[in-house]
């Protein structure tokens, strides 16, 4: 029997489009979501288009007045119930998540846990909207800066993380006073839709919150980003497509928050901890089978340090589980697709290619998208793969010699989304932190995402950031008033 067949919370889950209410799209066409692992149809639910789009824009636009002027606290308190109330069916929506992404059951029971953590800490934050009022410089009025909803807003999610990702844009959005559009991803909606019907029972008012699943997302974004009531979009997936809704949301200078490709270095300098280094390239780069944009994407040895380290990873790397994530035992899950299985199998060839050895590949499962946990070292660091997201459980290593070529390396890539360091060191930690470009960096940790800290990246990774005081401040704008006292 399928891990999810059982479920209760999957079997009352509605399956239309939610657009003031739930309904059916227009034309009454479906979507099947289907398991990576065994190809089963775990669910069916709307396939929205166009006129579906606009029609959320209409309620959205409507329920703003309504829903900006409710009062920090009771929008707060919602926020609030519904973390309470994700806690309470956590295991049964991590099931879910589990079946439609095929990661590991424990992975997904830390994704709900981490996503309901936004839903928490943006409660607190609604009632610490901030504002300042100061004297004129000629002493005759009163400057008044206020912070204010930003409007309608569009949120697109990705597979990887369908929950936490969801809950990292609601969360703040609502939080600031905006009705939300959600698109979540066609191969993985169904850790929205327990959201929104989490989020409907707890008090949100009807319009507040739309959502729209397609496997025609450009008859979604499109009318959307074409309309001028549409005042904000947030994204989290490739860089090429958020390339295009950068472009279409600049007609009517919509908000933009853009979080895109990563191609995240990993620095080991000679004096590192060994045990702490190659306990950090696990998690950092095997975590949900390697699909984080966050992963290491390229790990960086350096010489004096390379064969101890290897010499773990090649042990750890090779005794890794890779089976269906319901299975006991189960370190790595599946990955999202063929085109995925395939991906990860032309990494390991260009690798090879490239002059690298594959030091361990896992066992894998006959059947389901699984691809093997593989290490391949010996990769020149002027290789054909850099700048190439892998997306997958493949870790590449290269070596270096010094600070200066680790740095040069790092920074060889149109990314800047996460890095990591590991070194006991302390100056070196600090300087070569300040020299790589990167929104983010690890410091002898292979974790870095936090809901107190501001997750984003700079160049090709994006704009914007989510997560701690920074992400609710995506989803307000600034209004001055002048007062000019009674004479």
């Amino acid at each position: 029997m399928a891990g999810w067949a059982s479920s209760e919370l999957l079997r009352n889950l509605e399956t239309g489009i939610h657009v003031g209410s739930w309904r059916d799209p227009e034309g009454a066409r479906t979507l099947a979501v289907t398991s990576p692992v065994t190809g089963e149809e775990i669910a069916t639910v709307a396939d929205a288009g166009e006129a579906d789009a606009l029609a959320a824009l209409d309620v959205a636009t409507a329920a703003m007045a309504d829903w900006s002027a409710t009062s920090p606290i009771r929008r707060a308190d919602i926020l609030m119930t519904a973390h309470a109330r994700i806690l309470e069916i956590a295991d049964e929506l991590a099931v879910i998540i589990c079946a439609e992404t095929g990661k590991v059951l424990a992975e997904a029971k830390g994704e709900v846990a981490y996503g309901a953590q936004y839903l928490r800490w943006y409660a607190e934050e609604a009632v610490r909207l901030g504002g300042r009022i100061t004297k004129a410089p000629d002493g005759n009025s009163d400057i008044i800066v206020e912070s204010r909803p930003v409007g309608p807003c569009l949120l697109i999610t990705p597979w990887n993380f369908p929950f936490a990702m969801v809950a990292r844009k609601v969360a703040p959005a609502l939080a600031a006073g905006n009705t939300v559009i959600i698109k979540p991803s066609e191969l993985t909606p169904l850790a929205s839709y327990v959201l929104v019907q989490v989020l409907l029972e707890v008090g949100v008012p009807a319009g507040v919150v739309s959502l729209l699943t397609t496997t025609r997302p450009a008859e979604i974004s499109g009318p959307l980003l074409s309309d001028a009531r549409l005042r904000k979009v947030s994204f989290t997936g490739s860089t090429g497509v958020g390339r295009v809704l950068h472009e279409l949301a600049s007609a009517h200078f919509a908000k933009t928050s853009l979080e895109l490709g990563g191609d995240a270095p990993f620095v080991v300098f000679a004096d590192a901890d060994v045990d702490r280094a190659v306990e950090g390239i696990m998690l950092a780069k095997f975590r949900n089978s390697g699909q984080t944009c966050v992963a290491a994407n390229r790990i960086y040895l350096q010489r004096g340090i390379a064969d101890a380290v290897l010499a773990q990873l090649t042990e750890k790397v090779g005794a890794l589980t890779v089976a269906d994530g319901f299975a006991d035992g189960a370190d790595v899950g599946a990955v999202i697709d063929s085109r995925a299985q395939a991906k990860c199998s032309e990494v390991v060839e260009t690798a090879v290619a490239a002059g690298g050895t594959v030091l361990a590949r896992s066992a894998v499962p006959d059947t389901g998208c699984f691809v093997p946990a593989t290490l391949v070292a010996g990769v020149p660091l002027e290789s054909p793969l850099r700048g190439q997201e892998i997306f997958g459980p493949v870790a590449i290593v290269s070596v270096f010699d010094d600070e200066k070529e680790a740095v040069a390396a790092a920074n060889d890539t149109s990314y800047g989304l996460a890095s990591y360091v590991f070194t006991a060191d302390l100056d070196r930690a600090n300087r070569v932190a300040r020299s790589i470009d990167a929104g983010m960096v690890g410091i002898n940790t292979g974790l870095i995402s936090n809901v107190a800290a501001p997750f984003g990246g700079i160049k090709a990774s994006g704009v914007g950031r989510e997560g701690a005081a920074e992400g609710i401040e995506e989803y307000l704008i600034l209004r001055y008033v002048n007062v000019v006292p009674g004479r």
